[in-house]
């Protein structure tokens, strides 16, 4: 019997297996417009139509196989520069410049609207989280793709990074051991938004809320796990908790790159289903299914550091199968590239990846 890909990602969340792996990827914008050309995807969206540009995403990504569509509310947002402009302000007060090179454009913090002075905190508002304008495009999103797509409500950039692009992040990370009730005072002034925001998200019919904060390097976490515990077990357990009462059914996935095994017990404690992105370079994936498989599912594993971009087709197909034969065991296996694809991966090994994960992911 054909499955639909909601009822792929929900069989494989639930530790079953379902016809085969799901399947997602997300492109930086270069890589979607040389996607949506070889699709024969008019990619040109009015800056003023967000419903357009999110229906242009979802469409070129099921086309290629995606699995998932996703939808999003935050900080994430303000990465998107308008393309008349190098350098502006977000709605978070925090200013962004354009940085490119011989790939494609990086939007780049230049400056916090809480950096260098601790009184500026009392006054400072996080943008309304309850503003319906950030909720229509959204809408049309689920409205349209929700019946057949799983769909992720993304409120990532939850709580640490946040407050790290407002007050700068050596200057965070100072306040944490040495200034903790301003600390507390940010983090709980920026967890409102993606508090308020998943929550909604749930009400509108997402199935899964995606939170996260970078929190682990190449060679470890960025903070010790004692302050991990201190300053963040709780506030997303507060989250988790709020938005499983909205639905039981709903999962829950975070984000971080670099090395967060450490706190995936802590996160297990709270209620977390969902681990992304196993990032190979500094976690082992299959070591991971192994330890946590069980309680957690996995989301990601496919180099973009080496593989996608630089690697050839055969250890590109050599990485998906492995990928899909011990991650995927027995279910619990989201396969995805461990970030956005930078648009030096190019058409060609995009779609191969694809075609390696259909492939391999077969049960």
């Amino acid at each position: 019997m054909a499955m639909s890909s909601k009822q792929r990602v929900q069989i494989a969340l639930a530790h079953e297996k379902p016809d085969r792996i799901p399947c997602n990827a997300l492109f930086v914008p270069e890589m979607q417009d040389l996607l949506a050309s070889h699709l024969k995807i008019d990619s040109h969206i009015p800056e003023n139509q967000p419903a357009l540009a999110n229906d242009l995403v979802c469409r070129i990504g099921t086309l290629l196989g995606n699995d998932m569509v996703k939808v999003q509310a935050g900080m994430e947002s303000m990465f998107y520069i308008p393309s008349d402009q190098t350098e502006y302000t977000s709605n978070w007060g925090v200013r962004m410049m354009r940085v490119e090179n011989h790939t494609g454009i990086y939007t780049e913090n230049i400056g916090g609207p809480l950096e260098g002075d601790d009184s500026l905190l009392s006054s400072y508002s996080i943008p309304n989280p309850h503003d319906p304008e950030v909720y229509k495009a959204p809408a049309q999103i689920i409205n349209d793709w929700g019946k057949d797509y799983w769909v992720v409500g993304s409120v990532q950039i939850s709580i640490f990074e946040a407050a790290g692009h407002l007050r700068g992040l050596p200057k965070l990370m100072e306040d944490m051991l040495i200034n903790k009730d301003y600390a507390n005072e940010l983090f709980d002034k920026v967890m409102e938004y993606p508090l308020i925001a998943a929550s909604k998200f749930i009400e509108m019919g997402a199935d899964m809320i995606w939170c996260g904060d970078d929190v682990g390097m190449q060679t470890g976490m960025m903070i010790s796990v004692a302050m991990w515990q201190e300053f963040f077990k709780q506030r997303y357990a507060r989250m988790f908790e709020t938005w499983k009462k909205l639905n039981p059914k709903i999962k829950i996935a975070y984000h971080s790159d670099g090395d967060c095994e450490p706190i995936l017990n802590d996160m297990i404690d709270i209620g977390l289903d969902v681990i992304n992105p196993i990032q190979p370079s500094c976690m082992n994936p299959e070591k991971i299914k192994r330890l946590y498989g069980k309680k957690l599912s996995l989301f990601g594993g496919v180099d973009i550091q080496y593989t996608m971009p630089l690697g050839s087709l055969a250890e590109l197909e050599n990485e998906i199968k492995y990928l899909c034969e011990t991650c995927g065991a027995g279910g619990g296996y989201i396969i995805s590239p461990s970030h956005y694809l930078q648009s030096d991966t190019g058409v060609t090994k995009t779609l191969k990846y694809y075609e390696f994960a259909k492939k391999y992911g077969k049960y």
